[in-house]
């Protein structure tokens, strides 16, 4: 894996190729719109022979004129018409080609837009693709955000520097092909004159990329300081605890930090690029003084000159135009290395393909199972082993950190033990097909999702292909003691909640956790329910008559409660004690209170506060 670093001796263009990416990108705006890619090709192409044509006519203008001229000094009368329909063609070449750059930017306009919206779900069908486990990888997301930041113009950028490079191309060589009845001489001065601006222009293009990839967490840390900042979730504590000022501060400091280096780097690349202009200039006006005096010694005439000098100048900006593509075309495939290093991220490949296993009345057995997350010095879970049968109501409890949610996420298939194994249904979860096997859960976290949407779509997530219908949300909300709050919402089912957006509602944190609950009962296809504390800003009370209405609900299902109240646990069939990642007691209530352990020994520290 490619670290960036201050000292990275790793060449671009070895890690790279200078355009690694160009086909990839063209295939990427073919496929996102062919006719208007093709649209943009043939008035590339028109765009790159009208110059020359209009130079052409001008010759002829000029010595139509001075031709005029030495007629009328005759005594003659001079021939207006040529002069008049010249002109004419000339100005039907000159709208020609401000029509074609109009229909030129009409199509990148609409490609923009299209390719932009094309990029992101890309970005988006990958992260869908990726695992829990490389979400919480930050190299992960230093390289989503890379992707995000800059992918979604590149491509576009990529194609139309191309076809601008096609468009000079073509005008360069109608240039070339007028200037050699001058002088051969004169097209290489052309095209030597802008190499060193070339140079330098792709020099500094690298030097930004690498910049860019060497502050990505900088930049990622100003998204979200902003965040923090102008986010209603995070504004009650930012105001309570009177953080604003400290965080604008950060929020400053890095983007002064990133400022002086973008500073330092355009002053550097402007400067060179001033200098090595003058080269350009120095050629144009020794090639003018050079046609000048072949027109005074009578080699060319006057409407020559004129054509010369004009080829010459616009032969030159299309050099400079052509070197300016291709270097932006390197610095875009640099760019575009970011958006295919993400999606070529990778995915944690599970093998199984399942929907059901050999007895489905075995329940979930853990063996031996140990897990450590990504970068952690110590196991979550050490030599788990436990066996779920259906009907039984199991009671997790044991301190923050002891393991208890990595556990649940184990049993979804969120990631993948890294030793022993858990069998469900008689079948090794590995070879579950994942969806197949995440549809037989329903879990509620603590921190549950609070979605900007409607009351009954934020019930209906719990199960996707039921997610508008209306009779399920109302039954679920029943079910999770949600229905009485939400007939007195203005809208009820159809109330638009959060502040995000127009006539949102806001709940209490225990509204919320109803919601969370009925998304539970969603699922009514699940086998395995767990409620991972999403009652913790309810009173033990009412904690407790939810579990007991869960219970209820759900007989002939394994229901988990991992829960730091003891009073709602205790009512659990099988009560299991985590510490440090291991399971060092289990049993009933009575079972664990006559043991005189760990689990008595808190029981008795929550139940002194309740005397």
């Amino acid at each position: 894996m490619l670290r960036d670093s201050p000292n990275s001796s790793v060449k671009l263009d070895s890690y790279f190729g200078v355009f690694r990416y160009s086909r990839r990108a063209v295939e990427l705006v073919w496929s996102t719109n062919a006719r208007l890619t093709v649209a943009m090709a043939v008035l590339t192409i028109v765009a790159g022979l009208l110059p020359a044509a209009i130079a052409y006519v001008g010759k002829l203008i000029v010595d139509a004129v001075v031709a005029a001229i030495a007629v009328n000094m005759a005594g003659e009368p001079p021939d207006y018409t040529t002069v008049m329909w010249l002109v004419a063609v000339e100005g039907l070449l000159v709208a020609a080609m401000a029509a074609t750059q109009r229909g030129i930017g009409y199509c990148q306009t609409l490609l923009r837009v299209l390719l932009s919206q094309r990029v992101n779900t890309l970005i988006l069908e990958k992260a869908l693709s990726l695992e829990l486990a490389q979400f919480e990888d930050s190299e992960f997301y230093d390289k989503l955000n890379r992707a995000r930041q800059e992918a979604s113009s590149r491509p576009l950028s990529l194609v139309t520097r191309t076809f601008n490079l096609s468009q000079h191309a073509i005008s360069l060589a109608s240039y070339a092909t007028l200037l050699l009845q001058f002088s051969g001489w004169a097209v290489i001065v052309l095209i030597a004159a802008g190499l060193p601006a070339f140079i330098a222009e792709t020099y500094f293009s690298g030097e930004r990329f690498r910049m860019f990839r060497h502050r990505s967490v900088e930049r990622r840390k100003l998204l979200y300081l902003e965040m923090v900042l102008a986010r209603e979730d995070h504004a009650k504590e930012v105001k309570l605890f009177q953080l604003g000022n400290e965080l604008l501060r950060r929020y400053k400091a890095i983007f002064q930090s990133l400022f002086e280096d973008e500073r330092k780097l355009s002053r550097r690349q402007d400067g060179w690029g001033l200098l090595l202009g003058l080269v350009s200039n120095l050629a144009f006006y020794a090639a003018y003084a050079w046609i000048a005096i072949a027109t005074i010694q009578g080699t060319i005439s006057l409407g020559q000159m004129t054509m010369y000098l004009l080829v010459f100048k616009q032969g030159q900006s299309s050099v400079s135009a052509m070197l300016s593509a291709i270097g932006g075309m390197y610095e875009d495939n640099l760019y575009l290395s970011n958006l295919y290093e993400y999606l070529e991220q990778p995915a944690i490949e599970w093998a199984g393909s399942a929907d059901h296993g050999p007895d489905p009345a075995a329940g979930v057995v853990f063996e031996h199972v140990s897990f450590t997350y990504p970068g952690a010095s110590r196991p979550a879970v050490r030599d788990i082993s436990l066996a779920l049968r259906p009907g039984q109501s199991v009671g997790v409890v044991g301190r923050n950190g002891s393991g208890k949610t990595t556990l649940i996420k184990l049993l979804a298939g969120l990631y993948p033990a890294d030793e022993g194994r858990i069998i469900y249904e008689g079948l090794d979860v590995k070879d579950w097909d994942t969806d197949k096997l995440r549809r037989r859960i329903g879990v509620i976290f603590q921190d549950f999702n609070r979605y900007q949407l409607e009351v009954g779509e934020n019930i209906g997530v719990g199960d996707e292909p039921h997610l508008r219908n209306a009779a399920r949300w109302g039954e679920a909300a029943q079910m999770g003691q949600a229905a009485s709050f939400i007939e007195d919402l203005p809208e009820k089912y159809h109330t638009q909640l959060g502040r995000w957006f127009h006539d949102g509602q806001e709940l209490s944190g225990g509204q919320w956790q109803r919601i969370a609950l009925s998304r539970a009962f969603m699922r009514q296809g699940a086998e395995i329910l767990v409620l991972d504390e999403p009652t913790a800003a309810m009173d033990a009370e009412t904690e407790a008559e939810i579990f007991e209405h869960f219970r209820a609900m759900t007989q002939a299902k394994i229901v988990v409660l991992i829960s730091h109240r003891f009073s709602t646990v205790r009512r659990a069939d099988l009560i299991v004690v985590m510490d440090q990642g291991q399971i060092v007691e289990r049993g009933n209530h009575a079972e664990l209170l006559a043991l005189n352990g760990q689990y008595a020994r808190l029981f008795e520290l929550q139940a002194r506060g309740y005397r």
